[in-house]
């Protein structure tokens, strides 16, 4: 299905998900270009046609099971992407010059360890596979980073028919109001569950999809090939498509958060 806005206000996430990371397996060291946040607020957008001052809404949140398509004016299907399938933010277009992205960390000592070993090396292979499109850093903690990758199974959410469905992976976007060295800004934060309970490849090309919608891809392709297709196909997906390429590349264009 299409991406969906939710218009409701963003809770806080649950309390694992607010945790610093865990001890695990060693990790890069902290480049000094993703410093740790010092202060983070939900952005809370002015509502359409307010006076003198903005009046709180609900925070900007988008999900990656996704935004509803909007059809961008001059957008050409024919031309070989699918940017007429990506919405915004309230904010503009979440594109960044580059991003700093945490994996959580292996659970050393445990007999699950090396289960948790092969979702490990599965999303790596994914993003290394976004790697070769955008400049992205892997940090040692979650506070560092904009796009956060946690190992368990997506919660079941309602369908259009209100039947709970379950899924392999989920991306949730809010834009957050965040302190770094001392400057504010607004930022992407990105949280992106992905189940360990899959084969390694779909585990692969569901951290994939997953990670496109985090690196600004908020919709679907309408083309089975292509990595953001909006229903996985029978056999994983584990490249980029010259559409994929296509679209990010245009988005890339785009002007970024201006709040």
């Amino acid at each position: 299905m299409q991406p969906v806005s939710l218009p409701v206000p963003s809770p806080e996430p649950p309390p694992l998900l607010r945790q610093g990371a865990p001890s695990g397996a060693a990790i890069p060291a902290p480049r000094s270009d993703c410093p740790p946040l010092q202060q983070s607020r939900p952005w809370i957008a002015p509502e359409p046609g307010a006076g003198a001052g903005p009046t709180p809404r609900q925070a900007d949140r988008q999900v990656g099971e996704g935004a509803q398509a909007s059809h961008l004016p001059g957008a050409d299907a024919g031309v070989g992407d699918y940017r007429q399938h990506l919405k915004p933010t309230a904010a503009g277009w979440p594109v960044r010059s580059s991003w700093c992205v945490w994996i959580e960390p292996l659970a050393s000592g445990t007999p699950a360890s090396s289960f948790e070993a092969r979702w490990q090396r599965a999303v790596e292979a994914a993003l290394a596979t976004w790697q070769g499109e955008l400049p992205i850093q892997r940090v040692a903690t979650a506070d560092q980073a904009q796009v956060r990758l946690w190992r368990r199974r997506p919660p079941l959410k309602s369908g259009p028919d209100g039947a709970l469905r379950a899924s392999h992976g989920r991306a949730l976007l809010e834009l957050r109001q965040v302190q770094r060295l001392g400057q504010w800004q607004l930022e992407p934060l990105v949280e992106v569950l992905i189940s360990p309970g899959q084969r390694p490849k779909a585990i692969q090309a569901t951290s994939l999809h997953e990670l496109g919608h985090a690196f600004g891809l908020w919709g679907h392709s309408d083309q089975g090939g292509d990595v953001m297709a909006v229903s996985p196909t029978a056999r994983p997906v584990l490249s980029l498509s010259p559409r994929d390429r296509a679209t990010l590349r245009w988005l890339l264009r785009q002007p970024g958060l201006a709040p």
